[in-house]
């Protein structure tokens, strides 16, 4: 099996990345036209590699199950994109942004990846505004900046509510153009179903038509997955419910290392579960910490009160509410790290103190009614307003959120039928972004040759824990100006390999086994829908490898993922046929992997005798709750390697973190 090897370069950090391009071997401008490149997902990482990759002169093949690359669950992203710039001249820089993700990341990223990150994150705010990306700008004219949770500078630049949308517009527009250029071959409605290697490196894929259930062939001389992250294996998440793990699974079955599954964030804004039949959970922008206070009351009595409709929010006084983070950590506040924020929100819920009227009382209070008096008085005062009213003060307050925020505000009063400016906003930790996934050298490449990862599907950049606004910063730096640069090293062999043929064994092996799978879910006579098992699964995620794990809980999520694997197996019912478009058929693949990934990273989060960041064990935290690291034991990242069904069969391979520009020491945010 293949070695791992992260090919970090050698000397100073700050000069790794430029020396290794100087280095790289190239793919000439009229070679180019001679290699074929596969890019599964079209998102902001895939879609800014397709058109990158196009626009420099590859033959591109570009598949999104979606309708339209547009469709991408990137377009969901609201509060930002982080880029050290120092507009706000309030002392950031690259190292700065670099040592504030190791650090957010609780310690346990690769160094020289993160470096790399920060240090091309400026390239990519000139590279949006050139493409029309319609940045929030101040009152000069110039881009403006906020700030996210784990810094204490402005870095995040922002269009509303709305940046992922109008980021992922940007590339979409960059891809059209290669697309009526006809150097990139658009695969709308295609899924890729399995990966086929030929002498070891990967060359191709099976891909099924969606809407014609047509199995199709498709050859390429490198392989790129973008297909984002695994959190819907929880059900319950942000993520659109067509997101799924089921690209970067199948390559893990073929020989890809899987890193750091259990590193897994919950994100501490979202609107709470509110019912049984729910199938997804919608985020509230991390930006919104910022105008935003976070509290829950102080009397245990007022909490049940208000869970029972006999207080609001309004009758509580300030001096009854916890505002419990600027209690806790006085230094950041509610910009606090995104682990940080949720376990501090479960703990005051588990406490009795939480105010949604559900079964589990989940829910803490996001309220904006400081912000709306403070901004208020500003613009009194900018006004030259003499004798303001109440009323007028919160009316210009008002007014500056809604320009800040707007759209957010809607989106939760369509869901809630609650104003978020009267009330506040009622919130609770949920599943958001995954750090793990397919293991990558510095170069971007998988342990399959040829099979380059990018964006939330591999886990180079964040370690244990994502800096806020730092997913659209990755998507884009891979897809951007990493990849195009690293991928060309690995193509420079097979300018003369010529075209890869499709009526090989390989791609027939590869096919019979898709075709096998597909007339098992269409046959199997079961009595319980895909949904069935996948919400049993969710069930057992959130609460046995959710926010707060011990060795028990997950050792009986192992025993009991395999129990729901095996009744799937036996018991799932798929409607329809093969032969059209079958969204169950579709689904009942997706879950498959689910099942299987799900068991893994219960494993990985048992292996890891430690807290870090996403991953809490109760056995391995402070007395306060704070997450207990174990530097001398596993400072390295988890790599997995595929030895058959049995999950337990998996190999633990490890690369040891080592850090040579950063104290490693214990966060505080305090």
């Amino acid at each position: 099996m293949s070695k791992l090897d992260s090919k970090i370069p050698a000397g100073p950090l700050k000069d790794k990345w430029e020396n290794h391009k100087d280095h790289m071997n190239l793919v000439s401008p009229n070679n180019r036209d001679k290699i074929d490149i596969i890019v599964i997902g079209t998102g902001l990482a895939g879609g800014s590699a397709a058109a990158t990759l196009a626009e420099q002169g590859y033959n591109v093949k570009a598949f999104c199950f979606q309708d339209s690359p547009r469709r991408a669950h990137s377009i969901a992203a609201q509060g930002g994109v982080n880029a050290a710039k120092n507009y706000q001249g309030d002392g950031d820089s690259i190292y700065r942004l670099f040592y504030d993700t190791i650090k957010s990341g609780d310690y346990r990223s690769r160094e020289a990846n993160t470096y790399r990150l920060a240090e091309v994150s400026a390239n990519i705010i000139d590279q949006c505004v050139s493409q029309g990306v319609p940045f929030g700008r101040d009152y000069g004219g110039q881009l403006d900046n906020r700030s996210f949770g784990g810094v204490q500078v402005k870095r995040t630049f922002y269009a509303k509510g709305q940046t992922g949308q109008q980021l992922l517009l940007g590339a979409y527009s960059a891809l059209s153009r290669q697309i009526g250029k006809g150097r990139v071959k658009m695969y709308n409605r295609h899924e890729m179903m399995d990966l086929v290697l030929i002498d070891g490196k990967a060359r191709g894929i099976i891909a099924r038509n969606l809407v014609t259930g047509e199995i199709e062939r498709h050859s390429a001389h490198a392989v790129v997955i973008a297909s984002g992250g695994y959190g819907n294996v929880y059900f319950l998440s942000t993520n659109a419910m067509g997101s799924n793990c089921s690209a970067a699974w199948k390559i893990h079955k073929k020989g890809a290392y899987y890193a750091n599954p259990c590193y897994v964030q919950i994100h501490p804004t979202c609107i709470p579960v509110h019912g049984t039949a729910q199938s997804k959970l919608t985020l509230m922008s991390e930006s919104l910490r910022n105008s935003g206070r976070i509290w829950v009351p102080k009397n245990i009595e007022d909490a049940a009160a208000i869970r029972e409709g006999r207080l609001k929010a309004k009758d509580i006084p300030a001096e009854n509410r916890d505002y419990y983070l600027e209690r806790r950590y006085p230094a950041f506040g509610n910009l606090v790290p995104r682990d940080v924020a949720s376990r501090a929100a479960k703990e005051r819920c588990d406490a009795g103190f939480g105010i949604e009227n559900n079964d589990t009382q989940e829910g803490v209070f996001l309220d904006f009614h400081t912000e709306i008096l403070k901004k208020g008085r500003e613009a009194v005062l900018e006004k030259n307003i003499h004798n303001a009213t109440e009323q007028q003060v919160y009316e210009l307050g008002k007014a500056w959120i809604e320009e800040k925020y707007g759209n957010l505000f809607v989106m939760y009063e369509k869901i809630t039928a609650e104003n978020p400016y009267e009330t506040p906003m009622k919130i609770y930790p949920a599943v958001h972004y995954t750090m793990g996934g397919i293991w990558v050298d510095y170069n971007l490449e998988s342990t399959i040759p040829g099979c380059f990862v990018i964006g939330e599907a591999n886990f180079s950049d964040h370690g244990a824990n994502r800096l806020g606004a730092s997913a659209l910063m990755q998507g884009l730096a891979d897809g951007y100006f990493v990849l195009p640069y690293t991928i060309a090293d690995y193509l420079a062999a097979d300018i003369s390999t010529g075209k890869i043929p499709t009526d090989t064994e390989e791609f027939n092996s590869v096919e019979k086994e898709v075709k096998d799978r597909i007339q098992f879910f269409i046959n199997n006579k079961g009595s319980h829908s895909v949904d069935h098992f996948h919400k049993k699964l969710g069930h057992i995620m959130w609460n046995k490898v959710g926010m707060a794990r011990n060795a028990e809980g997950l050792q009986e999520a192992i025993k009991e993922i395999e129990e729901v694997r095996q009744d799937f197996w036996q018991n799932v019912r798929v409607p329809g046929s093969a032969n059209e478009m079958n969204a169950e058929l579709e689904k009942a693949g997706r879950v498959a992997d689910f099942l299987e990934l799900g068991q893994l990273i219960a494993k990985d989060a048992l292996n890891r005798n430690e807290s870090c960041g996403g991953h809490y064990r109760i056995e391995y935290s402070t007395p306060e709750g704070e997450a207990k690291r174990n530097d001398e034991d596993f400072k390295f990242v988890s790599c997995w390697e595929y030895n058959g069904p049995d999950i337990n069969k998996e190999v633990l391979h490890k690369e040891d973190l080592i850090y040579e520009n950063v104290e490693v020491k214990t966060r505080s945010y305090k």
